[in-house]
């Protein structure tokens, strides 16, 4: 019965984490976006309590729909990503994983991969922000490969009208990769750093004799989702200011109608003239200050708290479980 119990619940651990990460997390997703690029916003949302506020106002005005729109997108980016990044290491020399006995040169390519990848999935990402900042109002019912098509017709120069300040894919390239590679690298640095303070943990704390199947169990998993968990609350909150500028410098000139994040119903229309990187980052900090490049943080707050809870309740699910079984 372990053995079976053993199996489901890595799988369930698994899911239940996946659907935290993706399904669970997407209306902070969409309303964190919205925030950032909302240049006109006066109210920061900078807590929880106002993030809580206006996601019942955009629900009671518009449905549910306006929380989870631009999901199947997300997921697509997400496939491009790992797609490309298994082409590309096949047919190159870079390798997907780095090795325990890793030298410079090795973590060099394996970034030059990771950047690759980045600049590959970049058009989606971009039709994929786009879907999910779009209001609901004004949009018609995309289709799920819209954002294939959207991502393509970037790439071409075809499609959709665009205005004169869109900018140009090779400009967006550098903050898109400055980006992707530091997540990576402060995800995989804390995640590392908190597997090893887990481990160590539990080797004291356990001696081999006395550790319990239930205890032995949760030591296989959880560290890992806790791990994961830690990396990516810090690598988004470290990061959350480039994230913003980014997400600016993506969306200008796609004429892109986005909701009102101050009201929580109307719609306004984003344009702003940003040269690039740089300007984008004084424009924001000379009219919004510093706090503007944090707009819709307290949503990052909601996301991570569901988390956090997401994993308690499989961990206490899990240890009722196999306290019954055994």
């Amino acid at each position: 019965i372990l053995e079976q119990l053993n199996r489901f619940a890595g799988f369930g651990i698994g899911l239940a984490s996946l659907f935290t990460e993706n399904v669970l997390a997407h209306p902070c997703i969409v309303l964190r976006r919205q925030c950032q690029v909302n240049y006109h916003a006066r109210h920061y949302h900078l807590t929880p309590f106002t993030v809580i506020n206006i996601m019942y106002s955009f629900n009671k005005t518009q449905g549910p729909r306006a929380l989870w729109k631009g999901m199947g997108s997300t997921f697509i980016v997400q496939g491009v990503t790992l797609g490309a990044e298994g082409i590309i290491s096949e047919f190159t020399p870079l390798p997907r994983e780095i090795l325990h006995k890793w030298n410079p040169k090795q973590i060099g390519e394996h970034l030059l991969l990771k950047s690759l990848t980045y600049i590959v999935a970049m058009p989606f990402y971009s039709a994929s922000l786009i879907e999910t900042v779009q209001s609901e109002i004004i949009r018609d019912n995309a289709g799920i490969l819209e954002c294939i098509k959207e991502g393509i017709g970037r790439v071409i120069g075809m499609g959709v009208p665009h205005s004169k300040r869109l900018l140009p894919l090779l400009s967006l390239v550098f903050p898109t990769v400055l980006h992707g590679v530091l997540h990576y690298i402060i995800s995989s640095v804390i995640q590392k750093f908190v597997l090893l303070i887990l481990k160590r943990k539990t080797y004291n704390s356990h001696l081999p004799e006395s550790t319990s199947p239930v205890q032995s169990m949760l030591n296989a998993y959880f560290p890992e989702l806790i791990a994961n968990f830690a990396a990516s609350l810090c690598s988004d909150v470290i990061l959350y200011p480039l994230e913003t500028v980014l997400h600016r410098l993506h969306i200008q000139g796609t004429r892109t109608i986005i909701d009102n994040t101050d009201l929580g119903y109307e719609v306004l229309p984003i344009n702003t003239q940003y040269e690039g990187m740089r300007d984008c980052i004084n424009t924001i900090r000379q009219e919004e200050g510093v706090l503007g490049f944090y707009k819709g943080f307290g949503a990052v707050i909601i996301q991570y708290t569901l988390h956090a809870a997401v994993l308690q309740i499989t961990k206490i699910i899990y240890s009722t479980l196999l306290q019954n079984s055994i």
